[in-house]
Formats: structure tokens, C-alpha cells, sequence
């Protein structure tokens, strides 16, 4: 397997998708209670998911960030991760883990590192965030990596709640 690293913490490693990965990209967004917020709030189909992975290939080709796979110590998948373009003119974190996962604070192990990367790499001077407004739990993810809530964002007829993180609001290192 060609996992290439991009980033690693104390639990989760970050790695480039493979080509035979779109089953376990559908798995991750099989059921409702991982896709509920999600646009389309539906099970995702294989199509769906090698359609996201093949995007994930086309993003990392032409910015150098993606969405990535996530994987435990144990090389076990726990989910994705990562930051990306939206609409293009600026970059979006997002992450979804397998319900498993949930409540062990991997999310925002994950969403912190991610920040700490993205802007070492001077990839844009910041980026943004949204959640359906009724997903609290990614909402105090999103808080405690330092993101700020903003104007709210209008994404697939839903209002979503939405936060930014700039370069200059984050605290200066020791």
C-alpha cells in the first residue's frame, strides 16, 4: 500500500488516499447518524464516494492539501480529515469520523494539528469551517482550536454556522 504521511500527531497519522480506497470512504458515510449533517443528509452511495476521492486526488494535484485519510496507531481507519478549496477563492476545514471514534477528543486532535500545518506551509493567511447549525458537538471542536464564528453561510439551502482561524488570531508560540 502507498500510504504517503503528510502529517502525524500523538494518535492519528494523515495519509493519501489510495486508488482502491472509495469503499472505505462510503463505509465511513454509510449510515444516517454519520451523515445527518452532511449535505444531502443520506447514506452515501460507492459512486458518491469514488466521486469524493477522485476530487481528493484532483485537489492535492493542484493545491497541495485535501482531505485525508485518517488512520489510529494501529493503522486502523478512523475517518478523514483535512483542509481543501471551497468555492474557490479560500480553503475550508472539515473532517468526519466513524461514529466509533467519537467522544475521544480525535477530532480535535485532528482539526488543531491540521491548523498548526496549514499555516506553517503558509498555504493562505486563513481558512474557514462551517457545521449544520445543529452539529454542537463539531461547533465546540471548531471553538477550541481558536476558530472564531462569522457570518453564517448559506450551503445546499441549509444556514450553516460558520467560523474562520487567520494566522493573526492564533497565540504566538513559546
Amino acid at each position: 500500500m502507498s500510504e504517503r504521511v503528510i502529517l502525524k500527531t500523538l494518535r492519528l497519522s494523515f495519509v493519501m488516499w489510495d486508488e482502491g480506497d472509495a469503499p472505505l470512504v462510503q463505509q465511513l458515510h454509510s449510515t444516517m447518524a454519520t451523515t445527518r449533517y452532511l449535505p444531502g443528509k443520506a447514506p452515501w452511495s460507492l459512486e458518491k464516494a469514488e466521486e469524493r476521492l477522485r476530487g481528493w486526488f484532483e485537489e492535492q494535484a493542484r493545491d497541495g492539501t485535501t482531505k485525508y485519510k485518517l488512520l489510529a496507531e494501529d493503522g486502523s481507519f478512523v475517518g478523514r480529515a483535512g483542509i481543501s478549496r471551497f468555492r474557490s477563492e479560500q480553503f475550508e476545514l472539515g473532517y468526519s469520523l466513524r461514529k466509533a471514534a467519537w467522544g475521544k477528543g480525535l477530532a480535535t486532535e485532528a482539526a488543531g494539528a491540521l491548523a498548526g500545518w496549514f499555516f506553517e506551509r503558509q498555504f493562505a493567511a486563513g481558512f474557514i469551517a462551517f457545521t449544520h447549525p445543529q452539529n454542537l458537538a463539531s461547533q465546540r471542536v471548531l471553538t477550541k482550536i481558536g476558530m472564531r464564528e462569522r457570518a453564517p453561510i448559506l450551503i445546499d439551502g441549509v444556514l450553516d454556522t460558520a467560523f474562520e482561524l487567520t494566522a493573526d488570531m492564533r497565540p504566538a508560540k513559546p
